[in-house]
């Protein structure tokens, strides 16, 4: 069957950021999308008002239900990793024999139908996605675009094309995950870092770098594949590339580059055609990096300069990437993904580069017990940049408790002279009874739950 030919599309899991732009895809079409996840979030409001049925307990006699006005071969299951095999619909639907797909699986059989542009990488593979996006968008470009998180010049993570035009691009998000990456076969394929990280799946980096090279291999042999200079030095590749790099010699750079009334500026070099005068709004070198990997996908397409420096101008971020909640001149608060050494470390450095001399405070929530486990000295190290860290316990997600893996441990780790661990219960009054020139919430779990909270603490503090 083809994907947009069953007639039930079940989701376990469906508030995920990957999951929800899958459920919104086949809400266009008009199918029945129903589902469960463990917690109500505003996104998964959005789907229900968007026409999809969901509920937040695990309910098989409500799921026997749904699915006894279907034919067997009519509904299509889709699941994410995340959703743990003992979960107790995911048990009933595989003993009766459904047809169970993992979300890469439906994402790779949608690709199919157009050419992929395929963004991996463990860091900048979202706002990078994001961005080619909106440059495609701006060039007038028809393009689909499943996103790891919320535009926010789009306000969504899904973005529809045509789907009758046989030259229509579709934007990925190739997540490394679970190796999820590996059901897709780009025309365009670009990998943006291969820090180690999901040791838990592929024991060592030796293995994660095998997997990438796998999917370096998968790009079309008429087709483009783009790394970073140090993605190019790690992968044993055998297919030719482009290579680009923040400021080295590399066929795609940036030169000049400046700060001036908190923006980037710098030129672009390039093969094909060099951009002058680039200015981008995100903060940090790394974002002009994923800038330069952007324009390096644009430009294979032949959209022009003028073009290019219109959307990067234009372009707003995604959500929860140093995503600006308060922004005044007594007090800045940045809400941010970053769950990774590495990416604290760019998330941090921003900040202390565009607010230099302020105090900044940093609240951040681990995101499993073997991440934190693996990379514990390297997570010290970047937490201590902060000048106040707050800790809260790891979120679990998938994952069941590690004997002597939690945040204490962390905290003992860490050379910070102002150090907290504390229950996410704790935070506000935390922030009121201590200055806070520039606050930062860090982390991948449920720490974005505390965002309103923390915003209205911190107006409420500075008498906004």
């Amino acid at each position: 069957m083809k994907i947009l030919d069953y007639k039930l599309y079940y989701f376990l899991g469906a508030g995920g950021i990957g999951m929800s732009a899958l459920v919104r895809y086949f809400n266009h079409y008009a199918k029945n999308t129903f589902g469960y996840d463990k917690t109500e979030t505003d996104l998964t409001k959005q789907l229900e008002e968007e026409g999809s049925v969901l509920h937040f307990n695990e309910d098989v006699e409500l799921v026997k239900q749904l699915l006894s006005k279907y034919n067997k071969e009519d509904v299509l299951v889709i699941y994410t990793p995340a959703v743990p095999k003992e979960h107790a619909e995911f048990v009933y639907l595989e003993s009766q024999g459904y047809q169970m797909e993992k979300r890469a699986w439906v994402l790779g059989e949608i690709t199919k139908q157009f050419k992929t542009i395929a963004v991996a990488g463990t860091h900048g593979k979202t706002t990078t996605t994001t961005l080619v996006t909106h440059i495609l968008k701006t060039a007038g470009i028809d393009c689909f675009a499943f996103l790891g998180g919320i535009s926010q010049n789009y306000k969504t993570n899904l973005l529809l094309g045509n789907a009758n035009d046989t030259n229509a691009f579709v934007v990925v998000e190739a997540d490394e995950y679970d190796r999820s990456f590996l059901t897709l076969h780009p025309y365009i394929g670009l990998i943006t870092s291969v820090d180690a990280d999901h040791l838990d799946i592929y024991g060592d980096k030796k293995s994660m770098n095998q997997t990438y090279t796998q999917f370096a291999s998968q790009v079309q042999e008429k087709g483009t594949l783009i790394v970073k200079k140090n993605v190019d030095n790690d992968l044993s590749l055998k297919n030719k590339r482009l290579v680009y790099s923040l400021n080295l010699n590399t066929e795609y750079s940036a030169s000049s580059i400046e700060i001036i009334d908190g923006h980037f500026t710098y030129d672009i070099n390039s093969p094909i055609e060099c951009i002058r005068n680039v200015a981008i709004g995100l903060p940090g070198l790394h974002n002009v990096e994923n800038s330069i990997a952007a324009v390096t996908i644009a430009q294979q397409l032949g959209v022009k300069g003028d073009v290019i420096n219109e959307a990067l101008r234009s372009f707003k971020g995604v959500k929860r990437r140093f995503d600006y909640r308060i922004k005044s001149k007594s007090v800045v608060y940045i809400d941010d993904y970053a769950h990774h050494p590495e990416e604290l470390k760019a998330a941090i450095t921003a900040a202390k580069q565009l607010y230099p001399g302020r105090q900044i405070t940093g609240i951040f929530q681990p995101h499993l017990y073997t991440r934190t486990r693996d990379f514990a000295d390297e997570f010290a190290k970047s937490l201590d940049l902060l000048d106040v860290c707050v800790l809260l316990e790891i979120y679990p997600a998938r994952e069941k408790p590690i004997e002597g893996i939690d945040s204490q441990m962390l905290l003992d780790k860490m050379k910070c002279n102002k150090k907290f661990l504390l229950k996410k219960e704790k935070v506000i009054d935390f922030l009121k009874t201590h200055s806070s020139e520039v606050v930062m919430t860090l982390g991948a779990g449920d720490i974005d739950a505390l965002v309103k909270p923390i915003q209205d603490a911190l107006l409420e503090v500075a008498g906004n």
